[in-house]
Parts: structure tokens; sequence; C-alpha cells
């Protein structure tokens, strides 16, 4: 049955008003900057938090509301944690058998169901090992292991990765995923990583400032931002305005040409690597041009991003052999160029 949440929570100045479902076998991520209320979220879940008002709960087994609070210890739930929290003295075994014992199962029952999930994780053989012999990447499969042996209903995924070093966050990613695959629960997976929201969940949900800003599939989001922060999310310059026709004047300033007409509020974005820099106006073809300053340079991923100010300010994604032929310098002033074939406008 699909987990509903209706998470209400004050904090001192700060409040939480967010509705969750989780269908089963579903993986939703809640995304969001700093102070958005994303651990907040997690720990109502969790039973760490009771509520202010609101519910949580699969069909008729209520885990928290008006007439009813079931304490952490008794939610099927399970969780992974960012720094792991494996017990330091106990081995991998023994901590993938852990929650089974506190659930009253047999010691060798639980130890042979926790030797099963350690060789399904692919950590055959280490089950003698402790926390401070494993790497980082074993260390995040045995929590996950941990979490998934108890059989819960709800999966809770505290920034799993956020841990982890570049080369073994990649290979940890591709497993989660498959594990997450052929788990029948309901998962949340919270994050302020992009990748892993995109690789990993069937939906993502935006949270700022305590509200849900957007939510969708992740080619929903990626193609169709509704805030400056999901935008900056998905690598998108993201602009507000008033569409007459094919001409868009941006709430910031400036216009922009669209290629298909459209009249009334709009969002308009474009990829950093649809913009031209140009050291005069250019000519030819019909393309949107202004003239910008060079703000800040950056390295970002293989490219180069320049930031522009003017009318709009941009982002422009430009290869080593530009950056060296226009021999760039924060201040100098230039002229971007934006075909319209490569904006995309849609209804506020």
């Amino acid at each position: 049955m699909t987990l509903t949440a209706q998470l209400r929570v004050t904090r001192g100045t700060f409040s939480l008003d967010l509705d969750l479902t989780i269908a089963p076998g579903e993986v939703v991520a809640l995304l969001g900057p700093n102070g958005a209320g994303k651990s907040t979220a997690l720990r109502a879940l969790a039973g760490l938090l009771p509520l202010s008002s609101g519910h949580i709960g699969t069909g008729e087994s209520t885990w928290d509301g008006p007439a009813a609070f079931l304490p952490p210890e008794r939610r099927p739930i399970g969780v992974v944690f960012q720094d792991y929290l494996l017990f330091a003295h106990l081995s991998a075994l023994e901590n993938v058998a852990f929650g089974l014992r506190a659930r009253g199962t047999r010691r060798t029952e639980a130890r042979a169901r926790a030797a099963r999930w350690l060789d399904r994780v692919g950590l055959a053989g280490h089950e003698q090992a402790k926390p401070r012999a494993l790497s980082g990447g074993q260390a995040q499969r045995v929590a996950l292991a941990r979490a998934l042996v108890t059989g819960p209903s709800l999966l809770l995924l505290d920034e799993p990765l956020a841990a982890l070093d570049a080369s073994t966050r990649l290979q940890v990613r591709s497993e989660l995923g498959r594990h997450l695959a052929d788990f029948g629960g309901h998962t949340l997976l919270v994050t302020h990583d992009p990748l892993d929201a995109m690789v990993l969940a069937d939906r993502l949900v935006i949270l700022e400032d305590g509200r849900a800003v957007q939510q969708g599939s992740p080619a929903e989001v990626a193609r169709q931002p509704r805030t400056g922060y999901v935008a900056n999310l998905v690598g998108l310059n993201f602009y507000r305005g008033t569409a007459t026709g094919t001409s868009v004047a941006l709430d910031g300033g400036g216009t922009l040409t669209i290629p298909a007409p459209v009249d009334g509020p709009v969002h308009v974005v474009f990829p950093p690597t649809a913009v031209g820099l140009h050291p005069d106006r250019p000519t030819g073809s019909p393309r949107n041009t202004w003239p910008v300053t060079v703000a800040a340079i950056e390295q970002h991923a293989h490219t180069t991003r320049v930031r522009l100010d003017g009318a709009p300010d941009v982002l422009a994604d430009i290869t080593t052999a530009t950056l060296a032929d226009l021999r760039l310098r924060p201040g100098d002033e230039l002229w971007a160029a934006v075909k319209a074939t490569e904006t995309h406008a849609y209804p506020v």
C-alpha cells in the first residue's frame, strides 16, 4: 500500500508543510538547499520528531497522527546514514544482524540472514571485519544490508553517498540502484546531489523553505524547472518574463527571442553550452545577442564556466581552446549569443 504523509512540523521560526506519497517499489528523492527541511522530514518519518499536525501511515496502519504515535523502534523502517553509523566494536556480520536481534530473532537465524545479505551486497568473506578495517564503500554496503535485512516497509537514505570519494561513489551508486530496483517497499532518498537523485529516483520532490516547489520524474523536472534553485540543480540558465509572440520581456531586464509564439507569463531556459561568446557583436543568422561583462571564470567538469553580467546575466560553458583564444579575464567586455532554437519557453 502507498505510504502517505502529511508532514506538518513547527520548530521555532521554521515550519515544514509537506505532503508526500510513496508507492510500493517507488524511489522518491527529496532535494533542497541547506535549511529547506529535508532532515526535518526524514526525522518525522522515522519517528524521531513528532508531528505538530498531520498524518503518517500506510493503509490502515497509522504511524503518527491525532490519535496515535508509533515510536521509532516500532516503525517498520530501515535507515542508511551519511556517515554509516556502524557499531565500531561489532563485526560486519554482527552489525547487520543487530536489527534482527533487537526484534527478537534468535542469534543463529539472525547471523545466517545477515551472512546472506553480506553476500548479496558483495561482502562475502568480510563477515568478521570490524568497521575500521573496511573501506568507505564497504562500510556503506554494510549499512545498506543492515537497513534491508529486517524487511522494512520504508527505507530512508540520508545522503547515503556523500561521504564517499568520487570513484567509490560511482561504483556504490550503481550497486545501490540495483538493490533499490529489487526492493518492494517504499524508499525516500534525501540528498542535495542532483546526479544521485537523477540516477536513483523514480520521482523528485524539490523542497525550499519547508514547502514543495516542484515534483515530477527526473526528466520532467530537468526539462521544465520551476525555480532558480531547480534550474541551477539541473544546470540551466533560467529566466522569468512575459511573452508576446516570439519575444519575451525578462523580469530582470533584457529580452529574448524564442522559437514559437507564446503569450503571457513564461519561464525561459537554455543550457550554458548554448551560449556563444564573441569579442564583437556577431552577425548572420537570427539569434539573441547582448553585451556582457565577465564576472568570474571557473573550471566546471571538462569545460570552463564563465559567469557573465548583463541584461540578462548568463552562464556560458566554453572549451579550454575558446578560453585561450579569447584570453578571458574578469572585467572583459564581450557579446553573448544564443540561437532562438536553443531556448525553451513554458508557462509559469
